[in-house]
């Protein structure tokens, strides 16, 4: 009778501490560049969101073009997305980005535009009475107000993007989704086991943190529960 193989390597097991000291290096690198692609593509998302939300609810008639191109946009599977992309970017990480800023325009123009529409007309009043112009009105009560929607949509977004990143590695730019990727295609449980665990632990960190710096933000919003 053939003896078993002394490593959990070599048994090929799902939970293996082997795997991680052996290729500590190669998962630190998919980690970073998860991170990279995520970070990136959130912060462009929130910066091409906010000022679709604003022109959204100061012109009513492009609040439904807005709302429904977005929407169609988040309709597309990613894989059509990716190669719809494909011919302008080429095989890049600058596709996966802009895949991922395409998807997360949805969820963040949605909940920025609910936000700035949740602002109480007296308050918007009050302040132009006061002498605030069009831009100090937006920037020092309409925006600070709209904080606890605009955070839940950008915690929101941002998860989604940390399972989206996966996709990328049809490119070769997938961060840890590389590692699922090639370890679905040789039936490596330890690596696939241990790269899916990293992208769920990575989504909830980025939900903690978000939801932190949301608790910071938006003082006001603990006063009132209290």
């Amino acid at each position: 009778m053939t003896a078993p193989p002394d490593d959990c390597l070599a048994r090929n097991e799902w939970i293996c501490g082997e795997y991680l000291s052996t290729r500590r290096q190669i998962i630190l690198d998919a980690v970073v560049q998860h991170l990279e692609l995520t970070a990136l593509s959130v912060l462009i998302a929130l910066v091409l969101a906010v000022p679709l939300a604003v022109i959204a609810r100061r012109w009513a008639l492009a609040a439904g073009p807005v709302l429904a191109l977005t929407t169609v946009l988040y309709t597309i599977p990613s894989l059509a997305m990716f190669s719809l992309l494909l011919p302008v970017y080429g095989l890049s990480s600058t596709l996966v980005v802009a895949g991922l800023v395409l998807y997360s325009l949805t969820l963040l123009v949605r909940n920025i535009l609910a936000g700035l529409r949740g602002v109480p007309e007296d308050t918007r009043q009050a302040a132009r009475g006061m002498g605030y112009g069009p831009i100090r009105l937006l920037l020092t009560v309409e925006l600070p107000l709209a904080l606890p929607a605009a955070m839940a949509g950008l915690r929101i977004a941002a998860v989604s993007a940390v399972s989206l990143v996966t996709v990328g590695a049809i490119v070769g730019f997938g961060g840890l989704g590389n590692l699922i990727y090639a370890g679905m295609n040789t039936y490596f449980k330890a690596q696939v086991l241990t790269a899916s665990v990293l992208c769920v632990v990575i989504a909830v960190a980025a939900d903690l943190l978000l939801l932190g710096v949301q608790r910071i933000l938006t003082p006001w919003t603990r006063a009132v529960r209290s």
